[in-house]
């Protein structure tokens, strides 16, 4: 999914967190870049809020998730929209990468062998071999940056052996840090220096801190009546999405909390609950049960200042680095959008017209990272008092070092942001090529 700019400009104008250094315009065509080689299959819309993508056809609906398409955009006379999930699973094949189609089979976990499920195994690690230009470092661990303050510049990175434990060091012209927002930040904070001694590129003093994730588990399911002649053939790797519809159009007069949430779920027909004994329970189990429809929401989580990672002044791990210390907590704001989620998603269901209607709040059962959707901590701004890093993920203090996953973001939307992780990195790789062409790295 991609992000829009009523994610980049939230901060700016509800006032939580810093403005966003840039916005949809600046990132669009990375987001095309990124998407026509990774396969993204999924329909087209037209939604403000959640704009469309260079996209593969979609994976149909079955047909109890139409009926619930048909029935709640009807009740709600369009203003909710139910919409085919969009995944990278792809439809159509992209010969050019050796990758074809999805055959429905349900082993994207285990490593799809047509290459139909985007991963790093399957698309982007062949297509670096090929240049020739890659080295992989197998069993290393990343432990801290090495720092020339006469230069103020990044010289490479300290590696610790997984077998023997023994330290090694690689230079470099220019680093990528993308190791995953928490693994970023526990190497940069672990980067210290006398130029830098809270980490890395920390002039600001903001390293560490604005920690976000997406509060979830909130929803609600049904039955669905009907269709029982019905039987759904494959196992699609994904299924349909409600998109954002609180606060889409500024500030919703009814709600007293501010951003918003989605849905995503899907309908299927489970197994009947055994009866009887012996034979006649075995055939009563090969007839499937009713079909059902449940959906969970994830919501958006502001930006707070006292959410934050440090290390720890002790602990380490075996392999001598400190381990990484959470201190992040969900406020106000993020409950009442998750009952609100609950409440509406109830409501929704028995307006489509499912029975057996019930709900999951989810208020009290949320932990931080849970939604496995870490941001923040090394945020990007157009102020280097109050940010880690530039427009361009590029680190204020530190010119040749770039830090390019969700540890750059400034806000978390409710949108999954993995589509916005890669779209910002390419385009940071594509200045970066712009700066050692002009000599400027």
């Amino acid at each position: 999914f991609r992000w829009s700019d009523i994610d980049f400009e939230a901060n700016k104008k509800d006032g939580h967190g810093d403005d966003w250094p840039v916005r949809y315009a600046d990132i669009a065509p990375w987001y095309s870049h990124v998407e026509r080689f990774i396969g993204v299959a999924g329909s087209r819309e037209n939604l403000p809020q959640l704009p469309d993508s260079d996209f593969q056809p979609p994976h149909p609906m079955n047909v109890a998730e139409r009926y619930v398409k048909s029935n709640l955009e009807r009740a709600y006379n369009g203003r909710r929209k139910l919409i085919h999930g969009r995944t990278t699973n792809m439809t159509e094949d992209l010969p050019e990468q050796g990758r074809s189609k999805c055959q429905y089979r349900n082993q994207c976990d285990r490593g799809c062998s047509f290459g139909a499920y985007f991963s790093t195994q399957s698309s982007t690690l062949p297509a670096a071999m090929k240049t020739g230009n890659l080295t992989v470092l197998a069993d290393h661990v990343v432990a801290s940056l090495a720092y020339d303050p006469q230069t103020k510049r990044v010289t490479g990175v300290n590696m610790i052996a997984t077998q023997d434990k023994t330290p090694k060091a690689v230079t470099a012209r220019m680093v990528f840090l993308c190791a995953s927002t928490i693994g970023s930040l526990q190497i940069l904070l672990n980067s210290r220096s006398e130029a830098f001694p809270t980490g890395m590129a920390n002039s600001s003093g903001v390293l560490g801190k604005y920690i976000m994730d997406h509060p979830f588990r909130a929803g609600a399911s049904g039955r669905v009546p009907g269709f029982l002649d019905k039987v759904e053939y494959g196992r699609r790797p994904t299924g349909v999405y409600i998109p954002r519809y609180r606060n889409v159009n500024g500030q919703d007069a009814d709600v007293d909390f501010v951003r918003g949430y989605n849905y995503q779920g899907g309908a299927g027909r489970g197994q009947r609950s055994p009866e009887g004994f012996g034979a006649s329970m075995k055939n009563a189990l090969r007839v499937p049960g009713d079909w059902g429809f449940g959906m969970t929401a994830f919501t958006e989580c502001l930006p707070y200042e006292d959410n934050t990672v440090t290390l720890h002044p002790t602990e380490k791990d075996r392999f001598g680095i400190p381990l990484v210390r959470f201190n992040v907590t969900y406020r106000e704001n993020e409950r009442k959008l998750l009952m609100d989620a609950y409440e509406q998603g109830v409501a929704m269901l028995k307006a489509a017209g499912l029975q057996d209607v019930r709900g999951r709040s989810a208020v009290d059962d949320q932990t931080p990272g849970r939604g496995i959707h870490e941001m923040g901590g090394a945020r990007m701004g157009a102020d280097p008092k109050r940010s880690v890093l530039n427009k361009w993920s590029q680190a204020h203090d530190v010119s040749n070092l770039f830090v390019t996953d969700g540890a750059q973001f400034a806000s978390a939307s409710c949108v999954n942001p993995s589509l916005s992780f890669m779209a910002f990195t390419a385009r940071a790789a594509n200045h970066a090529v712009d700066l050692v062409k002009e000599g400027a790295i």
